[in-house]
């Protein structure tokens, strides 16, 4: 019997490996393309946080007597309260309940908290409501035109 020739025996089986290989190299793109964003989306990416210790947090003659401004201090939320005597102070805008914004109400002349009807006084201190702490004071110097507001040390 005559030998069969080993280039058509192995022709098939040649192209039935690269065919496996093209479908197999389909299939891991495609769950690589749908695994991708649905892990980006879960992950939320770094956010970098301010290494500045302090901010301008208003300009000169922004705020009348008796108000207040929210501004942001790294990446969160600061409040920033001109009191009827024309003295500046500074807090963090973060409830000390669950984290919610604080606003200043010029009708009390409190801090207020909405979620859950928290009140502070002027010098951050909790005084009615569910907040567990005082409001962390931040430093507050007006350099020319500039109001700015630091981390006690």
């Amino acid at each position: 019997m005559p030998n069969p020739d080993p280039v058509e025996t192995e022709s098939p089986l040649r192209g039935r490996r690269w065919a496996n290989l093209l479908l197999g190299g389909g299939v891991l793109a495609s769950v690589a393309s749908f695994l991708y964003p649905a892990l980006r989306y879960i992950i939320p990416p770094a956010v970098a946080e301010s290494t500045s210790r302090s901010v301008v947090a208003a300009k000169a003659g922004e705020l009348k007597n008796n108000s207040g401004k929210i501004f942001k201090f790294g990446s969160k939320p600061g409040i920033l309260i001109r009191t009827r005597e024309g003295e500046y102070k500074a807090f963090s805008a973060v409830c000390t309940h669950l984290n919610c914004t604080v606003q200043y109400r010029d009708d009390t002349r409190q801090i207020w908290c909405a979620c859950h009807n928290g009140t502070y006084d002027l010098g951050g201190r909790n005084i009615s409501g569910p907040p567990p702490r005082p409001l962390e004071e931040f430093n507050v110097n007006v350099q020319g035109e500039d109001i700015v507001v630091a981390r006690k040390a």
